[in-house]
């Protein structure tokens, strides 16, 4: 769906335009969340603009720390935006290294958000409050999020499964 493999067969069509059609404006409207973020050994300012053309505006940072509910724990650090992560984020915990990938990705101000397992790495406690940033984007932003937790799909919208080589509709 991100366009980044070509379909063997079938066309991925959004808004009744193939993506394969102009791939770099789709891809300009989408941003992607891994389950492993990566992060630099370097600022907050620095992880959250990496990647991003747009070039860095500190108040497009704030806005991405806000909606990624990270923008408190930010604004409480001796050095705010010129705080640094450390290697990986070794500074930062698994919830707050997930943020610092929400609000990167937000950062572009993308139509859709694309969670890939965003938080099975995460325990219940740091999962839920990863899951109330996510679901504060409600009704603003296409959202897909691919999960095995029950837990991080149950507000959903739309519930698709994978079952023996088949996408079924859920609910």
């Amino acid at each position: 769906i991100l366009g980044l493999i070509k379909p063997t067969s079938g066309r991925i069509v959004v808004n009744g335009e193939d993506i394969t059609g102009n791939l770099s404006a789709w891809l300009d409207k989408v941003a992607y969340i891994p389950q492993n973020i990566f992060l630099l050994d370097g600022t907050i300012r620095e992880n959250v603009v990496f990647g991003s053309r747009l070039g860095v505006n500190d108040d497009r940072v704030w806005d991405a720390l806000k909606d990624a509910q990270l923008d408190d724990f930010v604004r409480s650090l001796p050095d705010g935006l010129d705080s640094t992560v450390g290697d990986q984020g070794v500074r930062l915990s698994g919830g707050q290294r997930q943020r610092i990938g929400i609000a990167r990705a937000l950062y572009s101000n993308p139509e859709v958000l694309f969670f890939d397992e965003a938080t099975s790495a995460l325990d219940n406690e740091t999962e839920q409050g990863v899951m109330d940033a996510i679901l504060q984007l409600h009704g603003r932003k296409t959202m897909v999020i691919i999960a095995h937790r029950l837990t991080t799909i149950e507000h959903c919208d739309h519930v698709y499964e994978v079952q023996h080589g088949k996408i079924v509709r859920q609910r």
